[in-house]
């Protein structure tokens, strides 16, 4: 038999075939259903971009009438939902208890295969259920969906209990939009294996959760403001780098597994935080941007590395008013949508995802060394 190819992280295996997004790693390119992210934001609203991703075409109008009325119709919960939230601890992290309100969605209502009516229930309730949580963990009373607001205005407001400025809700509906979709991503893979075995979008949403907790996927944007506070000044910026550096630990927002030049969403992020954050921190990101992509142009100057899309979510998500622990959850609420469309695209020509691994453990034959009890 011939030695098996192995080609650990699945680099470059084709698991199968998408018209969802397109990511070009090699050009710095996004595209949902062959439109350009950076074409479409800041301006497109949220609704319109589940519209093309689940639809596969553009809304006759924005933001599309359809979707906007399919969210706001999937924000009521249920009693039963409403009771569990509050019975989760408060001191519970929001990403620990998003975990468990995505799985309590699976009340047997979700079947195989998934529908759009679900995926509407899952992009609706998904911030309405997490909101629900955060309120109550503060001591606060929950807020009631409002009609009038779009997807993201109404998630902020039933955070902070104040109606948006719009500045403030054009930035997160960018945020949103940019993270709705990214190709067979950690999350999207995980989600798509669920649905691969007949499981239900609630369970495989659930499963697509669990990949966010790690850095490596959705979790380094706070951390990247915890990087920016320890630098502090922008003058600060090139001695702190070097002597992380120095100390062969991680510069948080930096590199990215599928770019090899700029990612597209880090920057547009990059002119819609421009637009919407203090200009003290902006200045300060900007400082250790610059730094830290010299020092690791120095460092390893065959390597293409460059500030990835968490680097700039993270003074976004900063200036709209959400505190740190929400930046990871707020990307699962963003991703919900495509996730939704690779659920529906899975099923519909599905074929359970099992692929091998090379054996490489001791030889077949071997024998246990002492006889069997009662032998």
């Amino acid at each position: 038999m011939s030695p098996a190819h192995v080609s650990k992280g699945l680099d470059d295996v084709v698991v199968g075939k998408s018209r969802v997004s397109w990511v070009g790693g090699a050009t710095g390119e996004l595209t949902y259903r062959g439109f350009d992210v950076r074409r479409l934001v800041p301006g497109i609203p949220y609704e319109s971009v589940v519209h093309l991703l689940l639809y596969g075409e553009p809304p006759a109008a924005d933001p599309s009438h359809e979707v906007a009325l399919a969210l706001k119709a999937a924000r009521k919960v249920s009693a039963a939902a409403g009771r569990l939230v509050d019975a989760l601890p408060a001191q519970l992290p929001p990403l620990e208890a998003l975990r468990t309100i995505l799985s309590s969605l699976g009340d047997g209502s979700f079947g195989y295969p998934p529908t759009l009516a679900e995926g509407f229930r899952l992009m609706g309730q998904t911030p309405v259920l997490l909101a629900r949580f955060v309120r109550r963990s503060h001591g606060e009373k929950p807020l009631p969906p409002r009609a009038e607001l779009s997807h993201a205005a109404n998630y902020l407001w039933m955070l902070t209990g104040t109606v948006p400025p719009p500045d403030r809700v054009r930035a997160l509906e960018g945020y949103l939009c940019l993270l709705a979709d990214h190709g067979m991503n950690a999350s999207t893979f995980a989600l798509r294996v669920a649905i691969s075995t007949q499981s239900d979008l609630a369970s495989a949403a659930t499963a697509a959760l669990a990949t966010l907790k790690g850095p490596l996927h959705g979790g380094a944007p706070s951390r990247v403001s915890d990087m920016l506070d320890a630098v502090g000044t922008p003058e600060r910026a090139e001695e702190w780098v070097a002597e992380r550096l120095g100390r062969r630990e991680l510069l948080f927002g930096f590199g990215h597994r599928a770019y090899k030049t700029e990612d597209p969403r880090g920057l547009v992020l990059h002119e819609i935080a421009r637009s919407v954050a203090d200009p003290a921190r902006f200045e300060l990101a900007e400082a250790v941007e610059r730094a830290g992509l010299a020092a690791l142009r120095r460092a390893r100057p065959e390597a293409r590395l460059f500030t990835n899309v968490e680097f700039y979510s993270a003074v976004v998500l900063e200036a709209v008013g959400l505190p740190r622990e929400l930046f990871t959850p707020t990307f699962a609420v963003a991703r919900t949508a495509g996730w939704t469309a690779h659920a529906l695209e899975q099923a519909a020509d599905n074929r359970l995802i099992r692929p091998e691994v090379e054996y490489v453990g001791h030889a077949k034959g071997r024998a246990w060394p002492r006889p069997f009890a009662g032998a």
